[in-house]
């Protein structure tokens, strides 16, 4: 290459970076500039934005301070108006209270001159007074010397003359009032208690010892002795009734003095004879249902006597108890229709003498309450139906009316009395009871009372009519052998404690039952 061409290669490269160099300051100079001028802008701006803003400022100052005077003026008015109306207000009060003082000072002058002029007066009576008490001595002197009696003897003298009279005419009344009182008395007691007897005139049906079952048909009788007698024999000894299967033309006799347990059997059977299925084992499902029926009836019995005689709020169990005496006769008398009718004819009396009439209600339907378990606990109807009150909380009324109704203890109320007087009227009217029912029963269950204490023994039932009692045994506790021990003591004491016709038959069964379920 050529020393020329070098040279001028290195020239041009030289002016190349010159003319670079310079356009390089050139433009650099030229951003500067531009960036300068922004900066300078950028300064005006905030300057002229910052002027604003103090200028606004400084108005929204004046504009504040102005509505801060204008609020506190307006305050300052309201204020000045508030202290003046107050002003006004105390200036009336003390005007008022100034009006009162001057009131209160003229009333006071003037009381303490009436004050003074009571004060005179009183001294001035004191004076006649004084005067009149001497011319009473005076005149008392006087009188005692002109009857040559002292005062205290004028004065005893006149009060044994006073005394004497009062006495003569209060006896005369007296006499005069209680002869009056036992003519009305009389006369009104047969008016309340022929009232009562008109009003609650009853006609009850007494109870027999009998019930008689119809049949379908005369080949009844066979299926229900069974096979040996086992079906007849099953019934009885669960039932502890006597079934009397005779020359009756489709029917079969139920014979107990327990009419629960007669029900108990009668229902059995007709459910027996119903269904068709007659065997041991169905003899004894039929017993539980009829039991459980008759069980409903008496509560339900129970709940009719207390509607019937309007008395409610009874505790359940009394109701109970009440429902049971549907099934059990005084004297040939059913004791539920006795109660009712005393309940009744009590509250009759009760309503003509005005008395609580709802209390005497219930004190007569109450008080043969022991009746219904007085087989089953020692101790007198009364003593039981009065225990069982107060232990069901009944008023102290109804329980001394329960207690009082036979005499055994002084009745405290009128309720009492009524309870007594109705129990009499109800028992008393013809055809109401018989004796000799009642001492047939009362001599069954002492006989089922005396065999069925001893131990081991699980029922006693009394049945063909007092001949022949049935005694159920449990297995575990009575041997065979002492079997026939206990059947002869058993004998020896009824004939030491219990007086009946003829002879008792004694018959201890003991059974044993094993059962299982084929599952």
């Amino acid at each position: 290459m050529e020393p020329i061409a070098i040279i001028l290669i290195v020239v041009g490269v030289l002016v190349g970076i010159i003319i670079g160099a310079v356009l390089g300051v050139v433009l650099f100079k030229k951003k500067y500039k531009d960036a300068d001028e922004k900066i300078k802008n950028a300064d005006n701006e905030a300057l002229r934005i910052y002027n604003e803003r103090i200028s606004s400022g400084e108005s929204r100052k004046k504009e504040l301070l102005l509505e801060a005077k204008d609020e506190i003026h307006k305050l300052r008015t309201e204020h000045d108006k508030e202290v003046k109306e107050r002003r006004s207000e105390l200036s009336k009060q003390e005007r008022r209270l100034q009006q009162k003082e001057e009131s209160l000072d003229k009333k006071t002058d003037a009381f303490e001159r009436k004050e003074e002029e009571l004060s005179r007066r009183m001294n001035e009576v004191a004076q006649i007074q004084a005067q009149a008490e001497e011319v009473k001595k005076q005149h008392l002197i006087t009188l005692e010397q002109i009857s040559g009696l002292t005062q205290e003897q004028a004065k005893q003298y006149l009060l044994d003359s006073v005394e004497q009279e009062v006495r003569h005419e209060t006896a005369m009344k007296i006499k005069e009032i209680e002869q009056d009182l036992k003519d009305n008395a009389e006369e009104k007691a047969r008016e309340i208690l022929s009232i009562a007897i008109q009003r609650c005139a009853a006609d009850h049906a007494a109870e027999a010892t009998v019930s008689v079952v119809p049949l379908p048909n005369d080949e009844m009788k066979g299926r229900i002795i069974g096979r040996e007698g086992r079906n007849i024999r099953t019934l009885e000894t669960i039932t502890g009734v006597d079934l009397i299967i005779d020359d009756t033309p489709e029917a079969i006799t139920v014979s107990s003095f327990d009419p629960v347990r007669r029900e108990v059997a009668r229902l059995a059977l007709e459910k027996l004879i119903a269904d068709g299925r007659i065997h041991p084992t169905r003899i004894e499902d039929m017993v539980e249902k009829a039991r459980r029926e008759v069980d409903r009836t008496i509560r339900e019995e129970g709940e009719r006597a207390c509607y019937e005689t309007g008395v409610h709020g009874l505790n359940p169990e009394l109701v109970k108890i009440l429902g049971r005496q549907k099934y059990r006769t005084s004297y040939g008398q059913n004791v539920l229709n006795h109660s009712i009718e005393v309940s009744h004819i009590a509250g009759l009396m009760a309503s003509e003498l005005g008395v609580d009439v709802t209390l005497a209600k219930r004190a007569g339907l109450l008080h043969d309450l022991g009746k219904s378990i007085d087989h089953e606990v020692e101790g007198s109807h009364v003593q039981l139906g009065a225990d069982l009150a107060r232990k069901y909380k009944e008023n102290p009324v109804v329980v001394n009316a329960v207690e009082a109704h036979h005499g055994d203890v002084e009745p405290k109320t009128v309720i009492a009395v009524l309870v007594q007087a109705a129990d009499a009227v109800s028992a008393a009217r013809p055809g109401a009871r018989r004796e000799n029912v009642e001492n047939y029963i009362r001599r069954l269950q002492k006989l089922e009372e005396l065999t069925g204490g001893y131990p081991g023994v699980e029922k006693a039932f009394a049945i063909q009519a007092g001949r022949e009692v049935r005694i159920m045994v449990k297995p575990e506790e009575v041997t065979e052998d002492n079997m026939i021990i206990l059947a002869r003591d058993i004998a020896k004491k009824i004939e030491a404690e219990l007086e009946y016709p003829g002879q008792i038959k004694i018959n201890v069964i003991r059974e044993t039952k094993a059962v299982e379920y084929a599952k």
